[in-house]
């Protein structure tokens, strides 16, 4: 016999009140009635007139992706098992490691190690290097060697795929992937409102391979197919069905969103200079997303490692200076301007808020006043709360999901995840619900077509 589902109330939406002040503004509620109020608010704020989503490495975590500390962790261990791995960057890896409960994060310890590498090998620096602490110094060879090893590592992490349709036909919207769930909800908003804008800090294409899967179409700053290249004047276009165009009257396309990957993709390229896509085979991947063996890893990157691209931009605390180049420097204007533009609705989910120069422009952005911001934060614990806390004299429409503190306590990190928040939260939609029912017929066929081929072998 099932147990029943327990009575806590699952969530608190920590944010301005009427008098002012930051409180939980479900506290006076139940459970059922809470849920009832926070789906409202977010059905009213997903009617705003511009919809822009701000998505992180925890809109991954489900999928197989990492958050920055495990990342960490899983590539300086692989990088370690690599067996042309020379001693200078051995000595680097162990000192890290020794340091790990300092305050300096992976992003700031991989800005380091660039930075060094830069002074001592760009053609017009003053500098043969940089002086290390307590640690022999490195040859630049060694370094170059690091950086090189670190960024393929980390490029095959994000190798991610998406889980093939065939798995979850059978399966109830509630248990489908949550990219397939939350893209879903996402563009069936009123189609006389503006297009969802949707920004990514991943390198990784789950977002692009869901958006396929529903048809959903999507302008993500690429022109071309074969061998795609950055045309920024792309997100100035739209879809509309051409039937009635004589006529002075169109139709918008339903499913459409504005995509863009802010800090690059796995399927980026530099070639002469100019900035190319193409999308990886990602089955080849396989081998290595499927052990925990940190040998195992180094030895697939080992054989592989020719084929593996550069991703665009390394995790490092020195992006700020490497988005001025382009494309990005055209990626990060367009994101200050949906933010600024009114009626303004911005969604984060799976953001921790530990990119200091996207962080500053959303808090510039809050100075707009007539955005309204939720971030969806699944720790009640975080700093994200405090932060939240402090918006408030930027503006009083900053907002944050978070589970209560007995619901965190009962079950960790099941509430206000991004896989909740698309799958228990947002709003249903029917369509989703005619694509899983269309899958599972195209399954149904296929299998009697197998059956029938058999049996007509067999005669």
């Amino acid at each position: 016999m099932a147990e029943p589902e327990s009575t806590v109330r699952k969530y608190q939406l920590v944010g301005p009140s009427d008098s002012g002040e930051v409180s939980d503004l479900l506290a006076d509620l139940d459970e059922k009635e809470s849920r009832h109020r926070l789906q409202a608010l977010i059905a009213e704020w997903l009617r705003m007139e511009n919809l822009v989503v701000l998505t992180g490495a925890g809109t991954s975590v489900s999928s197989g992706g990492k958050t920055m500390d495990k990342l960490e962790n899983t590539v300086l261990e692989t990088v370690k098992a690599m067996e042309d791995l020379p001693a200078g960057a051995a000595t680097i890896i162990e000192a890290r490691q020794k340091k790990r409960k300092k305050k300096i994060g992976f992003e700031d310890w991989l800005s380091f190690l660039v930075n060094a590498h830069h002074f001592g090998t760009a053609p017009d620096s003053m500098f043969d290097g940089a002086k290390w602490k307590a640690t022999p110094e490195p040859s630049q060879k060694d370094l170059s060697w690091l950086i090189d090893r670190i960024g393929k590592a980390i490029f095959a992490e994000c190798a991610l795929p998406l889980a093939e349709t065939s798995s979850f036909a059978a399966r109830s919207a509630a248990d489908i992937p949550p990219h397939l769930s939350f893209l879903a909800k996402l563009v069936a908003r009123d189609s006389n409102l503006g297009r969802a804008h949707l920004f990514t800090l991943n390198y990784d294409t789950l977002f692009e391979q869901a958006m396929e899967t529903l048809g959903i179409q999507y302008f993500d700053g690429f022109t071309g197919r074969a061998d795609a290249r950055f045309d920024p004047s792309i997100y100035g276009l739209d879809i509309y069905y051409p039937g009635e165009v004589s006529e002075g009257r169109v139709r918008r396309f339903d499913k459409f969103i504005h995509f863009y990957k802010l800090h690059g993709s796995i399927h980026w390229q530099v070639r002469a200079d100019e900035m190319r896509a193409r999308h990886p085979d990602l089955q080849r991947f396989k081998g290595y997303l499927s052990t925990d063996d940190p040998a195992e890893k180094a030895r697939w990157l080992a054989r592989h490692k020719g084929s593996i691209s550069v991703i665009g931009i390394l995790p490092t605390a020195n992006k700020f200076v490497q988005t001025l180049a382009m494309p990005f420097a055209h990626l990060f204007r367009l994101f200050q301007i949906r933010l600024a533009s009114p009626q303004t609705f911005l969604l984060v989910l799976g953001y921790g808020f530990g990119d200091d120069h996207v962080t500053r422009i959303i808090e510039t952005a809050l100075m707009n006043p007539s955005l309204v911001m939720l971030v969806v934060e699944p720790n009640p614990y975080s700093e994200t709360i405090e932060r939240i806390r402090r918006y408030k004299d930027l503006g009083k429409r900053a907002f944050v999901l978070t589970p209560t503190e007995a619901a965190f306590e009962e079950t960790k990190f099941k509430y206000a995840t991004f896989d909740d928040f698309a799958h228990s939260i947002m709003p249903d939609v029917q369509w989703l619900d005619d694509f899983l029912r269309l899958r599972r017929f195209e399954k149904q066929i296929a299998a009697e077509s197998g059956m029938k081929t058999k049996r007509d072998d067999g005669a």
